[in-house]
C-alpha cells in the first residue's frame, strides 16, 4: 500500500501561474524569494499560520490571526503590520488569485535578514520577512490514515513549547521520517509521561463507546480545529474528554481521526498494524464531519472582530 500524507491535494495546473505575498508585493511564484541569511531559512526563527477557504470565506480567521500575534510575542518578534493589515494582504492575496474556495493558505512571518549567519536574534536587523504561499488546493486523501508510534515527542514548555506554531519543526519531520520507515502515513506521538498526544502535523482524536477523547492540550499545538470540534460535541450532546489515555485505549478504540486546518476530521484506520474500527471512516467521523461544515456556514455569516 502506497504512503499519503494528511495534506494530500489534487493537482490544480492554476496553481503553475500562482501569485504570493511577499513583503507588500503581490509576485509571481518565481519572484518569491527570500535571502540565504533570512531568519526562518537560516534558523529556523519564524512563526506561521495556516488557512482554509470555505465558499469565499476564511474558516476562523480571526483566531488564526490571534494565534500568530500571540506567538510572535512569545518569541518577541515584531511582525510590523497591525492584524487587520495582515488580514488585508491576505485578502490582496485572494483576490489577485481570483480564488473563491478550496484554497489554502500558509502565512509566514521570520525575524527578517541577518547581517551575519549566526544565531543572535540582534543580527536580525531587515525585516521582518512576511510571506503568504496561497494554492488553490482540495483535499485527496483516497483512504484513511495510516499511523506508526515514534519515539519522538513534541517539546517541553521550557524547551520548545509544542504551542508555539514556529518554523522549528525538526522533531515532527524526525518523527514523520520514523513513521515512514515503519511503513506508515504519518507518526503518533507521545507526551513525556507516555499517553498518547498527537501526530506529527495534526491532533489526534479517539472515539469509545460512543465517546469522544482527545489529549489534556498539555503538550500538543493548541489547534484551532481541535477546539472547534471539541466545541461541536459539546453543542451536540456528544461526550468529548481531554484527558491521558494510553496505546491500549488507543488500538481498542471504534474509530480514530485527525483534525488539522487542511483537512479538517481526516480518518485513521490502523496504528501501528493494528485496524481501528472496520479500518474506514466510522459514523462519529462522518457526524463530527458534518457539524463543523455547518460550524464553517455559520462562522462564514458572524461579523470579523474590529481591532
Amino acid at each position: 500500500m502506497t504512503q499519503i500524507t494528511t495534506h494530500q491535494a489534487e493537482e490544480d495546473a492554476r496553481n503553475e501561474e500562482i501569485l504570493f505575498y511577499l513583503n507588500g508585493k503581490i509576485v509571481p511564484k518565481a519572484e518569491a524569494v527570500v535571502s540565504v541569511y533570512d531568519s526562518g531559512f537560516m534558523l529556523g526563527d519564524g512563526v506561521w499560520e495556516g488557512l482554509r477557504l470555505y465558499d469565499g470565506h476564511w474558516a476562523f480567521l480571526d483566531e488564526h490571526i490571534d494565534r500568530l500575534f500571540e506567538a510572535a510575542k512569545a518569541i518577541d518578534l515584531d511582525i510590523g503590520m497591525m492584524p487587520e493589515g495582515v488580514k488585508e494582504a491576505i485578502f490582496e492575496t485572494q483576490a489577485a488569485n481570483g480564488m473563491t474556495t478550496d484554497a489554502h493558505a500558509r502565512l509566514m512571518v521570520t525575524r527578517g535578514v541577518k547581517t551575519r549567519p549566526f544565531q543572535h536574534p540582534a543580527l536580525s536587523r531587515s525585516g521582518p520577512t512576511v510571506a503568504i504561499i496561497m494554492e488553490h488546493s482540495k483535499p485527496s486523501i483516497p483512504r484513511p490514515i495510516r499511523l506508526a508510534t515514534v519515539p519522538h515527542i513534541r517539546g517541553l514548555p521550557m524547551s520548545q513549547d509544542p504551542k508555539l506554531n514556529s518554523h522549528s519543526k525538526l522533531n515532527c519531520i524526525l518523527a514523520c521520517i520514523a513513521a515512514e520507515k515503519a511503513g506508515a502515513d504519518e507518526a503518533l506521538m507521545l507526551d513525556v509521561h507516555g499517553f498518547v498526544n498527537t501526530t506529527n502535523a495534526c491532533n489526534f482524536f479517539i472515539v469509545r463507546k460512543g465517546e469522544v477523547w482527545t489529549s489534556t492540550g498539555d503538550y500538543c499545538m493548541n489547534g484551532i480545529t481541535r477546539a472547534k470540534v471539541i466545541h461541536v460535541c459539546r453543542e451536540a450532546g456528544i461526550p468529548v474528554f481531554e484527558k491521558n489515555f494510553s496505546l491500549v485505549e488507543t488500538y481498542s478504540a471504534d474509530e480514530a481521526f485527525l483534525t488539522g486546518t487542511f483537512g479538517a476530521q481526516t480518518p485513521v484506520g490502523e496504528i501501528d498494524g493494528r485496524p481501528i474500527g472496520d479500518g474506514e471512516m466510522g459514523p462519529m467521523t462522518e457526524r463530527l464531519r458534518g457539524l463543523y461544515k455547518e460550524l464553517v456556514a455559520r462562522d462564514a455569516k458572524s461579523p470579523m472582530k474590529v481591532r
